[in-house]
């Protein structure tokens, strides 16, 4: 039997990295890429995380061009003593951005990049620091060792790495401790089952998994007949489109019978589900609303048995999805996919 615990509870970030709270807050949908958001309600999700002892919260510098970083240092400010005291941010960098919000490549040199998220989150350090796609141009090596000379300055805790392959992982481990992969993994998207996740637990890097519901995809809470925004980055996901959309949702409303059987909601399952993956793995919430939220940190108290896993494997057996998690120009830069 598998049970997860209240939202006090902790998890390590690998043999090397620090100990955050068992779930993590993705803050990239406060400022890119779902259409719009509230900023009081963002700042105020953020404040009730802490409050409920989230103590890691995940963002890039890209995230709305540096929007994300100034929202959570704003938020932080407004937190009290304790709380900001106990907060870890997890920064991605190396994205490239056009003025019209396009993505242009990725960039594996550092310093430039650190240099601006510490000025925006209005910090002296970074706790987790990594590129968020490899640099084809850049050996990971370059990379790793010029975020260890970080680590030696202070501006810097721990480094971390963002949707690698298992032997880009190693190259990686070689050169400086990982703290932990940031990689996408959920009941939909399960590649890293593998190779990635053995190697990294054999190389004790822990996992911060993102997309643990899909992009809301898996939530419960996704109807075959919702209409995206502009800017919405689900309008072009595989995923989400015609026929995929409505097999996909089809998974959902299998999911939903276990749920309800259990007496709790859709996505509290599948959070719980990657929870019980095992201890070195830490879902991030993508909430931007204080209910979402609360309905996410509700899985913390799920119990799942041998039975459940058994019940919920059947409901959406691996690799069931349909449609890449990426539309095929951004699958091409995932090293993790190669």
């Amino acid at each position: 039997m598998t049970t997860t615990q209240n939202p006090t509870a902790t998890r390590s970030l690998g043999t090397t990295g620090p100990t955050v709270s068992a779930l993590g807050l993705g803050c990239m949908g406060m400022s890119a890429l779902y259409g719009e958001s509230d900023r009081a309600e963002s700042i105020a999700t953020i404040h009730a995380a802490l409050d409920a002892g989230v103590t890691l919260l995940d963002t890039g510098d890209f995230y709305g061009m540096g929007h994300n970083e100034l929202l959570i240092a704003e938020a932080l400010r407004g937190a009290p003593a304790a709380a900001r005291e106990q907060a870890l941010t997890s920064v991605k960098f190396g994205a490239l951005r056009t003025v019209e919000g396009g993505f242009t490549g990725y960039d594996g040199r550092v310093r430039n990049f650190a240099a601006y998220s510490l000025q925006r989150l209005g910090t002296d350090h970074i706790d987790i620091y990594r590129i968020a796609r490899v640099d084809p141009d850049v050996p990971i090596e370059e990379t790793v060792g010029a975020i260890a000379e970080l680590v030696e300055a202070g501006h810097v805790r721990h480094i971390g790495l963002s949707e690698v392959g298992a032997d880009t992982l190693r190259r990686a481990a070689a050169v400086a401790p990982i703290a932990d992969l940031q990689i996408e993994y959920s009941l939909i998207s399960r590649g890293i089952e593998d190779t990635i996740l053995p190697t990294a637990r054999e190389l004790g890097i822990g996992v911060t998994a993102y997309g643990v519901l899909s992009r809301g995809l898996i939530s419960g809470h996704f109807t075959r007949d919702r209409a995206l925004g502009p800017g919405d980055f689900r309008g072009m996901s595989p995923r989400f489109q015609g026929e995929n959309l409505g097999r996909n949702l089809d998974l959902v409303d299998r999911l939903r019978e276990v749920a309800e059987a259990k007496g709790v909601t859709v996505a509290q399952t599948a959070i719980a589900w990657v929870l019980a993956q095992g201890a070195d793995i830490v879902p991030l919430i993508g909430a931007r609303r204080r209910d979402r939220l609360a309905e996410a940190l509700g899985a913390l108290d799920v119990t799942l048995d041998a039975a459940d896993l058994a019940a919920i494997e059947e409901a959406v057996p691996a690799g069931a999805a349909s449609g890449d998690r990426y539309p095929a120009a951004q699958m091409a830069h995932l090293d993790s996919e190669h």
